[in-house]
């Protein structure tokens, strides 16, 4: 599909929407503000196939029903997705029931070993080794401190774990602009993105194009745009911090994404 770019930018328009009603904003974290989590994915997927293969050689049939699992549930709360993982250990039958986990369990399993690389780049952003602009998407905080400017309220609504995203907000300096920032808590079933969206849009009674949700998750433009809302797809190559991951462009084009921009290098126009 030829892309057709806001002259000058590189913000990509697929479709048409609503100028100048925008009220509410909502951001995804990771990919989309913050890289402290970059690489998630290559560390989610080899939990997954090792679980579901359990004592059997990690086939490719598998790899490729795991990368289609983490594509689709990017975005949502960890544990939804551990859900999946349980689904898929007993599809394939290579693991004896008695031996498999609560979702719960996996999802520390998972934790335990992401949080390694986290950590590790927390300690370097506080000693000064790793910078500000080197934890966060390029041009993410003039966005925000622009946004911050208009007459918006923003929230971030992760499938982090709320401690975790709100410490890592903090972190890397963009707590501050937020009115709320949610995340996946214990009572699975209080949190989701689709709920915060609608709360929001019931509490200020509000119509579609005055809710935008910005992420690079295709479950947030999903669940704005069944409001009627603006969804702004982030298709950012989260190991420069910057530039086009085309993978991500076109998962985030068929979620329903009405803009897509790699970074905020364009920040103003945008």
């Amino acid at each position: 599909m030829k892309q057709n770019f806001l002259p000058g930018t590189q913000i990509e328009i697929i479709n048409e929407v609503e100028l100048g009603k925008i009220k509410h904003v909502l951001f995804d974290f990771d990919g989309t503000i913050s890289i402290l989590r970059e690489g998630w994915q290559g560390i989610m997927a080899p939990v997954c196939e090792e679980m579901i293969c359990g004592d059997m050689p990690i086939t490719e049939e598998v790899k490729a029903a795991v990368q289609v699992m983490i594509d689709e549930t990017t975005g949502i709360q960890t544990i939804f997705q551990m859900e999946r993982l349980v689904e898929m250990i007993r599809e394939q039958g290579l693991v004896p029931e008695a031996k498999i986990l609560k979702p719960a369990d996996y999802k520390e399993i998972y934790n335990d070993r992401l949080l390694v690389p986290v950590r590790e780049r927390l300690a370097n952003l506080a000693s000064g080794e790793l910078s500000i602009e080197d934890a966060t998407v390029k041009g993410a905080h003039h966005f925000l401190e622009a946004l911050s400017k208009r007459d918006v309220a923003m929230y971030v609504f992760s499938g982090t774990d709320q401690p975790d995203v709100r410490n890592e907000a903090d972190k890397v300096q963009a707590a501050q602009y937020f009115t709320e920032i949610w995340g996946a808590i214990p009572d699975v079933e209080a949190y989701s993105k689709e709920k915060v969206i609608r709360n929001i849009i019931a509490e200020h009674k509000l119509h579609g194009p005055q809710v935008m949700a910005i992420g690079d998750g295709p479950v947030e433009l999903m669940n704005v745009k069944e409001h009627g809302g603006i969804a702004i797809g982030v298709a950012s190559d989260e190991e420069r911090g910057e530039g086009w991951d085309m993978s991500k462009r076109d998962r985030l084009i068929k979620a329903g994404a009405d803009i897509m921009i790699a970074d905020y290098t364009d920040a103003d126009a945008l």
